[in-house]
């Protein structure tokens, strides 16, 4: 074959040297490429790391034993030697930076499990790479002086599960300062400045929302393909808000940021809240800042340990597995009773609210109403089986209001109803009995009971104990209660008006561990009506107008931008297919009932749509039995796409 030029611009040698000639001929293969190139270079160096950069194609050429004719190269291709990890500036959700070293050349998800990895966060399938919200450019002059914490001499390892010792990362424990990094990533930071939390980027609308939701990079593509080059920065956060297996002893970092990254959501408002929420979020808050100055980790344990641990877990597991069918049957004999007059009220649009009084009665996974006591051993005016439903509470304490919001999976989307309970007592029995039945499960589960005491210490939490903020320790007077909560309460109250209030929701959490009063915060900020779900700008096929798409773990809903009220709700677990046409960028869904619905997206691209529905199925599809084991095929499968392929 005929020899001809090539040339090729070798990152090492500096941007000011001109690219390397080399006579090659189309036979020749990759490998043989780098190595004509690390001999003309004559640089003695690990060259194990490089690769070659097609930058017309935006393609590495990882390939080595394909030939320059098999990738189609010929004389005028624009080809980079260079490294394919990098130093990446990485925003944590507690705010702080890191630089570390990220590959550049293998998809984001395997480079977020890279991250992942080093830092010791497990089920890194549930975290992603954003861009940051761009900066007006004074501020950036202002802040060129903030501390990034460099970590780049810390080696990507390959092992799924880092070296353990004294509770940390092998590569942590090197040295005193990488040590204070590990406390930094592990431990929740102090309370922000007020100054500091009116100052930061807030989502005004859904629409604003729906706009960061397109700062999603792409998992099937590399970061050099989407234009990320080194140095540059990203934002690591949760993307999937489905949490599988959080365990205080293993997820120390996983759960500090997990808190950060909730807090800064609430502070932003990002999700909304109750104003009695607001108080007890505050509250924790004060709590866990107080109790990290005087325990400052969470929990750290030895191997032996956690090998002891995990041997007793898998032990519990097995047991678990084999005695369920005797207990399950002796149980299934002995289902409690559950009966009572409560108000049910179905919203429509433009309607008042009027509840209407009927006689309730449970029963396996199931509620009948009739209209009186005497009437129910007929047949019940309705039955609804709550299998697979959702179940939201809406509750006051302070004004006694005690509502079970539930939507009901119906074909054309979702049928929505509410529960009026009279009491705390009453609330805590059905939302438990409500909640068991959306899992498929009876009154007569094991776990019924557990269920009203959490619900109870939930409720327990939210009341003010009046008067009682008066034994208070003295130095709580210190506190700014702006801290603690969002600038719409701010405007509202000054921070001596909050104090008393925060002080009271404090009274019903100052026992907590730290652990313990992190994963309170975290529960409820889960049982939010609006957790979870993120938003796109959409438009539907035959509509004129644009509308919003919020998805969550379990559901998409369809927002009208006009009113934002909710218009439909469709469940995955009802869904049959759902397809993308590339060409012209548009997402369909078939549901079960021969429902089918189309839409273009406005303000992502229809990628990041697909790469969500398909996370979430996929997230669906973990568990204990599969062990750690992360099954990446099956989600390149669900979210790439055809370019992915």
């Amino acid at each position: 074959m005929a020899a001809w030029d090539l040339s090729v611009t070798v990152e090492d040698l500096g941007s000011d040297a001109p690219p390397v000639t080399l006579s090659v001929a189309s036979d020749l293969h990759v490998g043989g490429v780098i190595l004509k190139l690390v001999e003309k270079t004559q640089i003695q160096r690990d060259w194990s790391d490089h690769a070659i950069w097609w930058e017309q194609k935006q393609r590495w050429l990882l390939r080595t034993a394909w030939t320059l004719e098999k990738y189609g190269i010929h004389a005028d291709a624009r080809l980079v030697f260079m490294p394919q990890h990098k130093p990446l500036k990485l925003g944590l959700p507690n705010g702080t930076t890191l630089r570390l070293q990220a590959c550049f050349s293998s998809s984001v998800f395997q480079t977020v499990m890279g991250v992942c990895r080093m830092l010791n966060i497990r089920h890194p399938e549930e975290l992603s790479l954003l861009r940051p919200v761009e900066e007006k450019k004074k501020k950036k002059d202002k802040d060129s002086s903030e501390e990034i914490y460099d970590l780049t001499e810390v080696p990507l390892s390959s092992a799924s599960r880092p070296c353990l010792y004294n509770g940390m990362p092998a590569h942590f424990a090197d040295s005193p300062q990488m040590e204070a990094v590990y406390k930094m990533l592990s431990v929740t930071q102090p309370p922000p400045a007020p100054e500091f939390i009116a100052k930061q980027y807030r989502a005004a609308s859904v629409v604003d929302k729906a706009h960061i939701n397109g700062r999603w990079l792409d998992s099937s593509r590399c970061l050099m393909q989407q234009g990320i080059q080194e140095n540059d920065r990203v934002w690591l956060r949760f993307k999937y808000f489905s949490f599988y297996d959080i365990d205080p002893k293993y997820d120390v970092v996983r759960l500090a940021q997990l808190y950060e990254q909730a807090r800064w959501a609430i502070l932003l408002e990002d999700i909304d809240c109750t104003e009695e929420e607001m108080m007890l979020f505050g509250a924790l808050q004060y709590h866990i800042s107080k109790v990290t100055q005087s325990e400052p980790q969470m929990l750290s344990s030895s191997a032996a340990m956690d090998d002891l641990e995990s041997a007793l877990q898998s032990l519990e597991v097995k047991m678990e597995g084999e005695s369920s069918s005797a207990s399950e049957m002796l149980e299934n004999m002995t289902a409690p009773d559950l009966n009572d007059y409560l108000k049910i009220f179905r919203p429509k649009k433009l309607t008042l609210k009027g509840y209407k009084q009927y006689w309730f009665k449970f029963q396996d996974t199931s509620i009948s109403y009739f209209k009186s006591k005497e009437e129910s051993i007929g047949e019940p005016i309705q039955q609804i089986n709550l299998k697979g439903c959702e179940v939201a509470p809406d509750v006051n304490v302070t004004a006694q209001k005690f509502l079970i919001r539930l939507l009901i999976p119906a074909p054309e989307g979702m049928n929505e109803l509410y529960l009026r309970c009279e009491n705390e007592q009453q609330y805590a029995q059905w939302m438990a009995g409500c909640r068991l039945a959306s899992k498929g499960k009876t009154l007569a589960d094991s776990s019924f009971q557990n269920e009203i005491q959490s619900i109870r210490s939930f409720l327990a939490m939210q009341k003010t104990s009046s008067g009682s903020h008066g034994n208070s320790p003295t130095n709580d007077e210190g506190i700014n209660t702006h801290s603690l909560v969002s600038p719409r309460y701010h405007k509202k109250y000054k921070a001596k008006q909050l104090t008393p209030r925060i002080l009271d929701a404090y009274q019903n959490v100052a026992q907590l561990s730290l652990t313990d009063a992190v994963m309170r915060f975290l529960q409820i900020w889960q049982a939010l009506p609006d957790f979870g779900l993120s938003y796109v700008v959409v438009r539907f096929k035959g509509s004129r107008k644009d509308e919003v798409l919020g998805i969550a773990p379990n559901r998409l809903i369809r927002i009208d931008l006009a009113v934002g009220d909710v218009v439909k709700t469709w469940r995955y677990n009802n869904m049959k297919q759902w397809n993308v046409n590339w060409d012209i960028r548009q997402v369909a869904i078939e549901f079960e009932g021969n429902i089918n619905i189309a839409f273009a997206c406005v303000t992502a691209d229809c990628k990041i749509v697909h790469e969500f529905i398909g996370g979430y199925i996929f997230m669906s599809t973990r568990s204990r039995a599969k062990g750690d084991e992360l099954n990446e095929k099956l989600f390149h499968k669900l979210t790439g796409g055809h370019e992915a392929l």
